[in-house]
């Protein structure tokens, strides 16, 4: 009877723990402002450094651009927890001049960051004819 007892109370003080393991994801930061780029210099990137800060792997399960000039790139393997990633971004200002404000949707396994938005911004000098 006492290994019963026992046994349940290592459940009871386990499993709540347990069940709030998370992971947890925190930008270093959100947005990145390029400045002033060329239309012909070619395409522009940033990395948006993250930590895993929880206590369970983070999966980036997508990460989606709201048009064709930006392009985001996700870790593909799991970020163990204390360990950092980055999700890189590249912006073509290829036909683009003028300013830009581009959002990057990114969704998570984080249950308090499933989706989260990242920016990038400048302004693209037309090219010289």
């Amino acid at each position: 009877m006492k290994k019963y007892l026992y046994l349940l109370t290592v459940i009871a003080l386990v499993l709540p723990m347990a069940l709030n393991a998370k992971s947890h994801i925190k930008f270093d930061n959100k947005s990145h402002d390029f400045g002033t780029i060329r239309e012909d210099g070619g395409p522009a990137t940033c990395e948006f450094t993250f930590v895993n800060d929880g206590d369970e792997p983070l999966v980036i399960i997508d990460a989606k651009a709201e048009c064709g000039c930006t392009s985001p790139e996700i870790p593909l393997q799991p970020i163990a927890p204390g360990k950092s990633g980055k999700v890189k971004v590249t912006y073509n200002p290829d036909g683009r001049p003028g300013e830009f404000v581009k959002n990057v949707k990114v969704s998570t396994n984080d249950p308090k960051n499933k989706k989260l938005r990242l920016k990038i911004s400048g302004n693209v000098v037309p090219r010289q004819h």
